[in-house]
């Protein structure tokens, strides 16, 4: 589903992905651990085209990200293609970013309406389902003011969903929440898990990823310093790197 070769990206000076390979099944959990700087975040940005790379490939579902290649070389799609192609990947933030003036329904029935002109009615029966599968039915007509951290993630869970992505990323979306209301969302996650999205997510949390993840990447300095079952990463790492970074989050 997802296919990194050699994957490169800097911001002015400072290069942040340094040669990235990686692959993701369909299907597959992968978590994405490591410490601030490492370049967790900005890959999962460059796998969705909201920041462009500056050099190796990047596929999703065996289409290049942001590009068509022709011959050796490679020309950008148009911003509106890329648009079209993001709409297949589902993003989680650390922050909600919902619509303040949107009851739960309505943010989760926008882009539908919006981008997929699905009709209004169509996509408000479509979000009522989705925010009853994360489980916040009751709370259908309440603005984001009025829900908690946890309850504002699930929306944005719902909200992701209700494009029928057919791969979700995931940035570190519990880092931002109070440590009673992680369970929710992480529960929510599973799910997701269980039925068969295929994931990648940037996390701290390392029982959700000895748990529920198929994969374990760690990261550091922009590259994949240890890869490989979450059992065998946490409890045998290889790397002296990995070895400090969780004796310090264990």
């Amino acid at each position: 589903m997802v296919r990194a070769e050699g994957v490169h990206k800097s911001f002015g000076r400072v290069e942040v992905l340094k040669g990235i390979d990686l692959q993701v099944r369909p299907g597959e959990v992968m978590c994405v651990i490591g410490p601030s700087g490492s370049g967790k975040s900005t890959l999962l940005r460059c796998v969705n085209h909201l920041e462009k790379i500056n050099a190796g490939r990047l596929w999703v579902d065996g289409e290049l990200v942001g590009y068509r290649q022709k011959g050796d070389k490679l020309y950008e799609l148009p911003d509106k293609e890329v648009a079209r192609k993001r709409r297949e990947i589902g993003m989680v933030f650390q922050r909600f970013n919902l619509f303040p003036h949107m009851t739960a329904t309505e943010n989760v029935m926008e882009a539908p309406v919006q981008v997929k002109r699905e009709p209004r009615a169509q996509a408000r029966e479509r979000a009522l389902e989705l925010l009853a599968q994360v489980g916040l039915a009751e709370k259908a007509g309440a603005y984001p003011g009025q829900l908690s951290g946890g309850q504002q993630q699930r929306v944005a869970i719902a909200r992701a969903l209700a494009m029928r992505p057919k791969l979700m990323l995931f940035d570190e979306p519990t880092s931002a929440l109070d440590p009673e209301l992680v369970g929710d969302v992480l529960a929510v996650m599973r799910q997701l898990a269980a039925d068969g999205m295929t994931m990648v997510v940037v996390t701290h949390e390392m029982g959700f990823a000895r748990e529920v993840g198929d994969s374990l990447v760690f990261m550091d300095g922009g590259v994949v310093v240890e890869q490989g079952s979450p059992r065998d990463v946490i409890t045998d790492p290889q790397h002296e790197r990995t070895r400090s970074f969780l004796a310090k989050v264990l």
